[in-house]
């Protein structure tokens, strides 16, 4: 099954059409985003479409809750600037070690997916893998 599951490529199972945030979008305005599409992070691009960070509805959920963002708050000033991608021609497997970050209590649920010169071409999720592993067993019985 392993060998199996390296042949599946990450551009055969990722979301391509990625909702994104700019750095000087409002949290607010990248939280409400957040919601209307019923996604749980933001690649952060810039002018090139190149990643330069991610935010989480958890992330800016929680501290909205707890009061810390203004409305002047942008998400340059929230996002996670070392953001962990992935390549397009990865395996599913190379994303779920990329995901399982040893040392860590919590996993990685989303993965930008970049080209060769490091533009977003998609994202990734947990779901799309567990998606893709439910069809190959399925297929496999």
């Amino acid at each position: 099954m392993v060998d199996a599951l390296r042949g599946i490529k990450v551009k055969d199972i990722m979301t391509k059409n990625v909702i994104t945030a700019k750095k000087d979008e409002g949290v607010i305005e990248a939280f409400e985003k957040m919601l209307r599409y019923k996604i749980s992070s933001l690649p952060v691009v810039n002018d090139e479409n190149k990643v330069i960070g991610i935010v989480t509805t958890t992330d800016i959920g929680y501290n909205l809750i707890k009061d810390r963002y203004t409305l002047e708050t942008k998400i340059e000033d929230v996002m996670t600037k070392e953001v962990v991608t992935i390549d397009k021609n990865a395996s599913i497997l190379d994303a779920i070690k990329k995901m399982d970050i040893t040392g860590k209590t919590e996993i990685i649920n989303q993965l930008p997916v970049v080209d060769d010169n490091n533009k977003l071409v998609g994202i990734i999720s947990d779901g799309d893998i567990i998606r893709a592993i439910s069809r190959f067993i399925i297929r496999d019985k």
